[in-house]
Protein backbone atom coordinates (compact mmCIF):
# COMPACT_ATOMS: atom_id res chain seq x y z
CA UNK A 1 0.00 0.00 0.00
CA UNK A 2 1.72 2.90 -0.77
CA UNK A 3 1.00 6.67 0.94
CA UNK A 4 1.06 9.84 -0.22
CA UNK A 5 0.04 13.23 1.72
CA UNK A 6 -2.87 15.69 0.60
CA UNK A 7 -3.29 18.73 1.53
CA UNK A 8 -6.98 20.42 3.03
CA UNK A 9 -5.97 23.65 3.91
CA UNK A 10 -3.32 23.73 6.79
CA UNK A 11 -3.65 20.40 7.57
CA UNK A 12 -1.21 17.67 6.03
CA UNK A 13 -2.75 13.90 6.63
CA UNK A 14 -1.82 10.37 4.95
CA UNK A 15 -4.05 8.70 2.54
CA UNK A 16 -3.58 5.23 0.54
CA UNK A 17 -4.08 4.43 -3.31
CA UNK A 18 -7.82 5.33 -3.15
CA UNK A 19 -11.03 4.15 -4.33
CA UNK A 20 -13.30 6.76 -6.02
CA UNK A 21 -15.68 8.52 -4.68
CA UNK A 22 -16.41 12.17 -3.11
CA UNK A 23 -14.36 13.04 0.38
CA UNK A 24 -14.10 16.98 0.52
CA UNK A 25 -13.51 16.75 -3.42
CA UNK A 26 -11.06 14.47 -2.68
CA UNK A 27 -11.18 10.30 -2.93
CA UNK A 28 -11.84 7.58 0.09
CA UNK A 29 -8.78 6.26 1.57
CA UNK A 30 -8.41 2.79 1.30
CA UNK A 31 -7.78 2.40 4.92
CA UNK A 32 -11.99 3.60 5.77
CA UNK A 33 -13.01 0.02 5.01
CA UNK A 34 -15.60 -1.66 2.57
CA UNK A 35 -17.55 -2.23 5.47
CA UNK A 36 -18.04 1.22 7.05
CA UNK A 37 -21.71 2.85 5.95
CA UNK A 38 -20.64 6.08 4.59
CA UNK A 39 -24.48 6.87 4.14
CA UNK A 40 -25.43 7.46 7.52
CA UNK A 41 -23.67 10.23 9.45
CA UNK A 42 -21.44 9.49 12.12
CA UNK A 43 -21.73 12.18 15.56
CA UNK A 44 -17.80 12.20 15.32
CA UNK A 45 -17.32 12.90 11.90
CA UNK A 46 -20.45 15.72 12.34
CA UNK A 47 -18.21 17.15 15.00
CA UNK A 48 -15.20 17.44 12.99
CA UNK A 49 -17.35 19.41 10.06
CA UNK A 50 -18.30 21.92 12.82
CA UNK A 51 -15.06 22.97 13.16
CA UNK A 52 -14.06 22.78 10.53
CA UNK A 53 -12.20 19.27 9.70
CA UNK A 54 -11.97 17.82 6.42
CA UNK A 55 -12.29 14.02 7.90
CA UNK A 56 -15.89 13.77 7.40
CA UNK A 57 -18.17 12.63 4.40
CA UNK A 58 -21.17 13.68 2.32
CA UNK A 59 -23.47 12.22 4.29
CA UNK A 60 -22.00 13.97 7.51
CA UNK A 61 -21.91 17.62 5.66
CA UNK A 62 -25.79 17.04 4.64
CA UNK A 63 -26.90 16.23 8.45
CA UNK A 64 -24.48 19.46 9.43
CA UNK A 65 -25.93 21.77 7.59
CA UNK A 66 -29.41 21.16 8.09
CA UNK A 67 -28.19 21.80 11.29
CA UNK A 68 -26.81 24.72 11.22
CA UNK A 69 -29.65 26.46 8.85
CA UNK A 70 -31.72 25.49 12.41
CA UNK A 71 -29.09 27.09 14.37
CA UNK A 72 -25.96 28.68 12.84
CA UNK A 73 -24.30 29.56 16.27
CA UNK A 74 -23.15 25.51 16.20
CA UNK A 75 -19.80 25.91 14.77
CA UNK A 76 -18.97 28.61 17.23
CA UNK A 77 -21.02 26.09 19.85
CA UNK A 78 -18.54 23.06 19.46
CA UNK A 79 -15.61 25.31 18.97
CA UNK A 80 -16.12 26.58 22.00
CA UNK A 81 -16.34 23.37 23.54
CA UNK A 82 -13.27 22.20 22.09
CA UNK A 83 -11.39 25.69 23.47
CA UNK A 84 -12.53 24.33 26.68
CA UNK A 85 -10.52 21.01 26.49
CA UNK A 86 -7.85 23.01 25.77
CA UNK A 87 -7.19 24.86 28.30
CA UNK A 88 -8.31 22.14 30.91
CA UNK A 89 -5.66 19.45 29.62
CA UNK A 90 -3.31 22.80 30.20
CA UNK A 91 -4.87 23.35 33.90
CA UNK A 92 -4.17 19.11 34.60
CA UNK A 93 -1.01 19.50 33.23
CA UNK A 94 -0.26 22.32 35.47
CA UNK A 95 -1.79 20.32 38.53
CA UNK A 96 0.86 17.50 37.57
CA UNK A 97 -1.12 15.36 35.21
CA UNK A 98 0.46 13.35 32.88
CA UNK A 99 -1.77 10.57 32.16
CA UNK A 100 -4.98 11.12 30.25
CA UNK A 101 -7.88 8.72 29.10
CA UNK A 102 -9.54 10.29 26.07
CA UNK A 103 -12.80 8.63 25.82
CA UNK A 104 -14.85 9.51 22.45
CA UNK A 105 -12.24 11.27 21.04
CA UNK A 106 -13.59 11.59 17.44
CA UNK A 107 -11.56 12.81 14.68
CA UNK A 108 -7.64 14.06 15.52
CA UNK A 109 -7.99 17.95 14.56
CA UNK A 110 -5.35 20.76 15.28
CA UNK A 111 -4.87 21.30 19.20
CA UNK A 112 -5.75 17.79 19.96
CA UNK A 113 -4.82 16.65 23.64
CA UNK A 114 -1.91 14.72 23.33
CA UNK A 115 -0.69 17.98 21.40
CA UNK A 116 -1.79 20.63 24.18
CA UNK A 117 -0.37 18.05 26.78
CA UNK A 118 2.89 17.15 25.45
CA UNK A 119 3.76 20.77 24.18
CA UNK A 120 3.76 21.52 28.03
CA UNK A 121 4.95 18.59 29.21
CA UNK A 122 6.73 15.74 26.77
CA UNK A 123 6.33 13.11 29.41
CA UNK A 124 2.80 13.18 28.81
CA UNK A 125 0.64 10.35 27.61
CA UNK A 126 -2.70 10.25 26.19
CA UNK A 127 -4.72 6.82 24.99
CA UNK A 128 -7.96 7.76 22.61
CA UNK A 129 -10.59 6.18 22.60
CA UNK A 130 -13.64 6.10 19.86
CA UNK A 131 -16.06 3.34 18.50
CA UNK A 132 -16.16 5.49 14.97
CA UNK A 133 -13.84 3.35 12.81
CA UNK A 134 -12.68 5.85 10.47
CA UNK A 135 -12.29 7.94 13.82
CA UNK A 136 -9.60 4.82 15.43
CA UNK A 137 -8.31 4.41 11.56
CA UNK A 138 -7.32 7.50 10.86
CA UNK A 139 -6.17 8.80 14.33
CA UNK A 140 -3.79 5.20 14.10
CA UNK A 141 -2.30 6.69 11.04
CA UNK A 142 -1.55 10.18 12.29
CA UNK A 143 -0.47 8.84 15.41
CA UNK A 144 1.92 6.51 14.05
CA UNK A 145 5.08 7.64 15.17
CA UNK A 146 3.85 9.80 18.19
CA UNK A 147 5.78 8.70 21.32
CA UNK A 148 3.41 8.12 24.39
CA UNK A 149 0.59 8.30 22.96
CA UNK A 150 -2.07 5.26 21.49
CA UNK A 151 -5.61 4.97 19.70
CA UNK A 152 -8.14 1.95 20.58
CA UNK A 153 -11.57 0.61 19.29
CA UNK A 154 -13.77 0.78 22.54
CA UNK A 155 -16.90 1.72 23.71
CA UNK A 156 -17.64 3.87 27.37
CA UNK A 157 -20.54 1.67 27.51
CA UNK A 158 -18.38 -1.06 27.94
CA UNK A 159 -16.38 -0.20 31.09
CA UNK A 160 -14.56 -3.74 31.52
CA UNK A 161 -13.40 -4.37 28.20
CA UNK A 162 -12.24 -1.03 27.20
CA UNK A 163 -10.42 -0.54 30.19
CA UNK A 164 -9.06 -3.85 29.69
CA UNK A 165 -7.74 -2.85 26.74
CA UNK A 166 -6.14 -0.06 28.20
CA UNK A 167 -4.52 -1.93 30.64
CA UNK A 168 -3.16 -4.12 27.72
CA UNK A 169 -1.53 -1.30 25.96
CA UNK A 170 0.94 -0.62 29.29
CA UNK A 171 0.92 3.10 28.56
CA UNK A 172 -0.52 4.48 31.33
CA UNK A 173 0.60 4.06 35.00
CA UNK A 174 -2.47 2.95 37.38
CA UNK A 175 -0.73 4.24 40.18
CA UNK A 176 -0.66 7.60 39.56
CA UNK A 177 -3.39 10.23 38.94
CA UNK A 178 -5.33 9.54 35.25
CA UNK A 179 -7.29 12.23 33.71
CA UNK A 180 -10.81 11.04 31.92
CA UNK A 181 -11.57 13.30 29.47
CA UNK A 182 -15.40 12.89 28.31
CA UNK A 183 -15.73 16.05 26.29
CA UNK A 184 -18.62 16.22 24.73
CA UNK A 185 -19.99 12.23 25.13
CA UNK A 186 -22.13 12.21 27.74
CA UNK A 187 -25.03 13.67 26.15
CA UNK A 188 -24.95 10.29 23.81
CA UNK A 189 -25.15 8.41 26.43
CA UNK A 190 -29.22 7.58 27.69
CA UNK A 191 -30.33 7.25 30.72
CA UNK A 192 -31.32 3.64 30.70
CA UNK A 193 -27.84 3.07 29.59
CA UNK A 194 -27.00 4.17 33.82
CA UNK A 195 -24.49 6.70 32.68
CA UNK A 196 -23.88 7.12 36.93
CA UNK A 197 -22.93 3.41 36.78
CA UNK A 198 -20.47 3.97 34.18
CA UNK A 199 -18.87 6.59 35.69
CA UNK A 200 -18.35 5.04 38.81
CA UNK A 201 -16.35 1.89 36.78
CA UNK A 202 -13.84 4.51 35.50
CA UNK A 203 -13.63 6.80 38.98
CA UNK A 204 -13.05 3.49 40.88
CA UNK A 205 -10.26 2.53 38.12
CA UNK A 206 -8.54 5.38 38.65
CA UNK A 207 -6.41 6.15 42.07
CA UNK A 208 -6.59 9.23 44.00
CA UNK A 209 -5.44 12.48 42.67
CA UNK A 210 -7.28 11.40 39.54
CA UNK A 211 -9.77 13.77 37.55
CA UNK A 212 -12.66 13.48 35.18
CA UNK A 213 -13.67 15.95 32.83
CA UNK A 214 -16.83 16.56 31.64
CA UNK A 215 -18.72 18.97 28.65
CA UNK A 216 -22.27 18.57 28.37
CA UNK A 217 -25.35 19.78 25.86
CA UNK A 218 -28.53 21.45 27.59
CA UNK A 219 -31.58 22.12 26.91
CA UNK A 220 -31.52 25.35 29.81
CA UNK A 221 -30.79 28.10 27.74
CA UNK A 222 -32.45 27.93 24.04
CA UNK A 223 -36.39 27.47 23.51
CA UNK A 224 -37.35 23.91 23.57
CA UNK A 225 -38.93 23.59 19.89
CA UNK A 226 -34.83 24.42 18.59
CA UNK A 227 -33.14 22.17 21.13
CA UNK A 228 -36.19 19.27 19.91
CA UNK A 229 -35.13 19.52 16.53
CA UNK A 230 -31.94 19.22 17.31
CA UNK A 231 -32.00 16.67 19.17
CA UNK A 232 -34.32 14.84 16.48
CA UNK A 233 -31.56 15.64 14.06
CA UNK A 234 -29.23 13.44 15.53
CA UNK A 235 -31.90 10.24 16.72
CA UNK A 236 -33.45 10.13 13.12
CA UNK A 237 -29.87 10.17 11.77
CA UNK A 238 -27.34 8.50 13.72
CA UNK A 239 -26.57 5.58 15.82
CA UNK A 240 -26.47 8.07 18.73
CA UNK A 241 -29.11 10.08 19.86
CA UNK A 242 -28.80 13.42 22.07
CA UNK A 243 -30.15 13.46 25.51
CA UNK A 244 -29.54 16.77 26.74
CA UNK A 245 -29.62 17.37 30.42
CA UNK A 246 -29.95 20.47 32.77
CA UNK A 247 -27.25 21.77 35.52
CA UNK A 248 -27.72 19.52 38.44
CA UNK A 249 -27.72 16.76 36.53
CA UNK A 250 -24.41 17.15 34.93
CA UNK A 251 -23.68 18.03 38.44
CA UNK A 252 -24.45 14.79 39.57
CA UNK A 253 -22.44 12.80 37.13
CA UNK A 254 -19.21 14.30 39.06
CA UNK A 255 -20.00 11.85 42.09
CA UNK A 256 -17.18 10.83 44.02
CA UNK A 257 -15.18 13.60 43.09
CA UNK A 258 -14.23 17.62 44.60
CA UNK A 259 -15.31 20.25 41.80
CA UNK A 260 -12.44 22.25 40.91
CA UNK A 261 -13.14 25.94 40.72
CA UNK A 262 -15.12 27.38 39.13
CA UNK A 263 -17.31 24.41 39.67
CA UNK A 264 -19.46 23.36 36.98
CA UNK A 265 -19.84 26.59 34.49
CA UNK A 266 -21.10 27.56 30.83
CA UNK A 267 -17.75 26.58 29.25
CA UNK A 268 -16.84 30.33 28.24
CA UNK A 269 -16.66 30.91 31.89
CA UNK A 270 -14.49 27.91 32.43
CA UNK A 271 -11.06 29.43 33.06
CA UNK A 272 -11.10 31.94 30.38
CA UNK A 273 -8.10 33.17 28.78
CA UNK A 274 -9.06 35.79 27.15
CA UNK A 275 -9.92 34.56 23.34
CA UNK A 276 -13.56 33.50 24.06
CA UNK A 277 -17.10 35.11 23.96
CA UNK A 278 -17.48 35.74 28.08
CA UNK A 279 -19.93 38.31 27.70
CA UNK A 280 -21.57 36.27 25.30
CA UNK A 281 -21.20 32.46 27.06
CA UNK A 282 -25.17 31.77 26.62
CA UNK A 283 -24.95 31.54 23.62
CA UNK A 284 -22.74 28.23 23.83
CA UNK A 285 -25.06 25.95 25.80
CA UNK A 286 -22.32 23.87 27.22
CA UNK A 287 -22.01 22.77 31.08
CA UNK A 288 -17.77 22.14 31.75
CA UNK A 289 -16.15 20.81 34.74
CA UNK A 290 -13.41 19.21 35.97
CA UNK A 291 -13.00 17.24 39.12
CA UNK A 292 -10.54 15.51 40.95
CA UNK A 293 -10.91 12.73 42.85
CA UNK A 294 -9.58 12.72 46.58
Amino acid sequence: MRFGCVRAGRTAFPVADARADGWFGLTIPQWVGDDIDLTRPSVSRVYDYYLGGFHNFASDREMAEKAIADWPDLPLIMRSNRAFLRRAVGYLIGQGVRQFLDIGSGIPTVGNVHEVAQGLAPDAKVVYVDTDPVAVAHSRQLLAETPNAAVLAGDFTRPAELLQEVEELELLDRSQPVAVLLNALMHFIRDDQEPARLLATYRDWTPPGSYLLISHATHELHPPELTKAHRDLYKNNTANPMTMRGHEQVTAFFAGYQLVEPGLVLSEHWHPDGTGSVDEAERFPIWAGVGRKP
